[in-house]
């Protein structure tokens, strides 16, 4: 909640208590925030000065006052201390920390289904507390809840009845906010618990959308479409809209009741929050997932059906086919299409395993020291398998050439070599023959 530094015409004590920042103004007065002798923070409302004469004012303001001490349970912000006789009438609730609900939605935009289904979900629950005490708050709107550490809160019960009361309509008084009122507050007639449940239902279609479902304009224009015309609802998120369009019914006896309301609430909000838990694990097992989406399964599984597949010829099965790796103990080893896959490779690495330099379990092309790609997972592609054989075929080729091309340039040499000396005989031979 926003706070501003005390003016010059702001009083700096009422009562016992120390008043230190300005907290909000209303149609009715000032909201301070001050602290008693113990340091305990309230929020003080002060009547304005040109209002503390008029009888009508004091007897609205006694009415707040008298709404909060009914009211028991945590969804409204405790009652203090008041002074009703006081030249300047005032009363101290417990201060609660946190921003107002149009305050959030406004810096952070439209919020989660989970977030408003949980909101609503206490809402509703503290105006059951409401109603069974009697009152009808008439003004819930979203700059009149208070989003505490420990859930939100109602506040301003400056314009709240008794149930079955009329609206008031004095000169002056505001009857409530265009956009947030029922129908029958706009006709005039008597208010009951379901006004404050379509007010509610406007109120967490604002928190949905971050707008009114009915618009903007002028009093009139809202007052207009609040009773003739149907709410948009386009941006409510598909889990909250019936529920919502329900609370927005322009027959009272067509709204769900505030317990029938929580409830739902609850309901919702739990599945949506398990929705979005389900939805995270993906980005934090990445990894697996990845080995998912070609058809492997997840380790510990995966090896205790490979091993049942195997059976006992696992036990006889050389080290290396079990050699540790990166991911290689479930996901690399794991088959395609279940236990398919290790049945048919047992018999292959027996066999191979031990025999060829560049096979390994039954596989040609993969040596021990690159069996495994950069993400710890074998290639699946039979093409690059194809395509390694070759090279390796090729590269094997070309050293044999080369291998004997080199002992063909080297035999020559070594013949001259040893054969030098058997040539010279040969020619001593010759000569002595001719001179005979």
């Amino acid at each position: 909640m926003a706070m501003m530094r005390l003016r010059r015409e702001d009083p700096r004590l009422v009562g016992s208590f120390r008043l230190h920042r300005r907290l909000g103004a209303g149609g009715m007065g000032v909201v301070y925030l001050g602290s008693d002798r113990r340091g305990q923070r309230v929020a003080l409302k002060v009547i304005r000065p040109d209002l503390a004469e008029d009888q009508e004012f004091r007897s609205r303001f006694a009415r707040e006052v008298s709404a909060a001490r009914r009211i028991r349970g945590g969804c409204t912000a405790r009652l203090v201390a008041a002074d009703l006789e006081a030249d300047r009438p005032w009363f101290a609730t417990q201060y609660v920390p946190g921003p107002s609900l149009h305050d959030k939605v406004a810096e952070e935009g439209p919020l989660a289904a989970a977030e408003v289904a949980t909101i609503g979900a206490a809402l509703s629950e503290g105006l059951v507390a409401v109603h069974e005490a009697g009152v009808v708050h008439r003004d819930l709107k979203p700059s009149n809840i208070l989003l505490s550490p420990k859930g939100p809160r109602i506040i301003d019960f400056g314009i709240a009845w008794a149930t079955g009361a009329s609206t008031l309509t004095h000169v002056g008084t505001a009857v409530g906010s265009p956009g947030f009122l029922a129908p029958e507050q706009v006709r005039g007639a008597a208010v009951t618990p379901a006004t404050d449940v379509f007010s509610l239902g406007a109120t967490l279609a604002y928190a949905a959308m971050a707008d009114s479902p009915f618009g903007h304009g002028s009093s009139e224009v809202m007052l207009y479409r609040v009773v003739h015309e149907e709410a948009q609802l386009h941006g409510v998120h598909d889990a909250l809209a019936p529920l919502i369009r329900a609370c927005l019914a322009k027959d009272p006896e067509e709204r769900p009741s505030t317990l029938q309301l929580s409830m739902r609430l609850k309901e919702i909000a739990a599945r949506e929050a398990q929705g979005l838990h389900e939805s995270r694990p993906p980005a934090q097992r990445s990894a697996q997932e990845a080995d998912r989406a070609t058809g492997r399964l997840d380790g510990p599984y995966t090896e205790q059906h490979t091993r049942r597949a195997e059976g006992p010829s696992s036990a006889g099965r050389p080290q290396q086919g079990r050699r540790p790796g990166p991911s290689r103990s479930g996901s690399g080893s794991a088959p395609r299409t279940g236990g398919s896959r290790p049945q048919q490779r047992a018999p292959r690495s027996t066999t191979g395993s031990g025999k060829r330099p560049g096979a390994t379990n039954g596989r040609p092309g993969t040596r021990p020291g690159a069996r495994t790609t950069s993400a710890g997972r074998r290639p699946a592609n039979p093409r690059l398998l194809r395509q390694r054989l070759v090279v390796f075929v090729v590269v094997t080729l070309l050293v044999a050439l080369g291998i004997a091309a080199a002992q063909g340039c080297q035999g020559p040499a070594r013949g001259l070599g040893g054969s030098e000396r058997p040539n010279q005989v040969s020619q001593v031979g010759q000569e002595q023959a001719e001179s005979r």
